[in-house]
Order: C-alpha cells, then sequence, then structure tokens
C-alpha cells in the first residue's frame, strides 16, 4: 500500500562507480531511482520508453534535451518527455538525482 524511503540511504546504497544508476522502487505506473554522475564524467544515457523527471539533490552540470541545452542544480526539477533524446554534460560538480519513471499512458 505505501512506503517510506530516505533519499541519503539510498544515495549510500550506490557504489562508487563514476555513473550510477540504483532504481528503489518499482510499481506498475512508476519507478524511482537515485542517479548518480561524478564530476568529469560522461552521461551515456538516450531517450527512454517512459516519460522522466529529475529533481537534483547536488551538483551541477547541463541538459541536453533535443538541440537544446539548460543549466541545472540543487532544486532544478527537469521533465523529459518519452522518446527525448538527452544526457548531462559539462559535469562540473558530482551530482545526485533523484529519477521518477512513469509509464505513459496509449494514445486514444
Amino acid at each position: 500500500m505505501w512506503q517510506v524511503f530516505q533519499v541519503h540511504e539510498e544515495a549510500r546504497k550506490l557504489k562508487d562507480g563514476p555513473v550510477e544508476y540504483r532504481e528503489f522502487l518499482r510499481v506498475p505506473a512508476l519507478n524511482c531511482g537515485i542517479y548518480r554522475l561524478k564530476a568529469g564524467s560522461k552521461d551515456m544515457q538516450g531517450s527512454h520508453d517512459d516519460d522522466e523527471v529529475y529533481y537534483v539533490l547536488e551538483g551541477r552540470a547541463r541538459l541536453k534535451v533535443g538541440d537544446k541545452d539548460h543549466l541545472v542544480e540543487p532544486g532544478s526539477v527537469l521533465y523529459v518527455s518519452a522518446t527525448s533524446e538527452h544526457s548531462f554534460f559539462e559535469i562540473d560538480e558530482d551530482m545526485t538525482l533523484l529519477v521518477f519513471f512513469a509509464t505513459s499512458p496509449p494514445a486514444s
């Protein structure tokens, strides 16, 4: 029915790699995880099949979505629609983000 998660505890469970993602919740319409990118690392992700929201907990970088880019920093909330090509770059500080994937309903 419900669960409680402590973000910093979930983040501590990450290994020490340059780019890491750890999912901590998966239910039919929603997945949640912690994503960490170390300063200077390369984000290799592209598009996803689901809509996605990032909440930046710490760090600074730029997010490229399609042909546009945006500065992101703590407190930034980022929405990326399903199938949009996107990646973080110019990762100046270690970044930790909460990530929410929501399954898009089929078009009617």
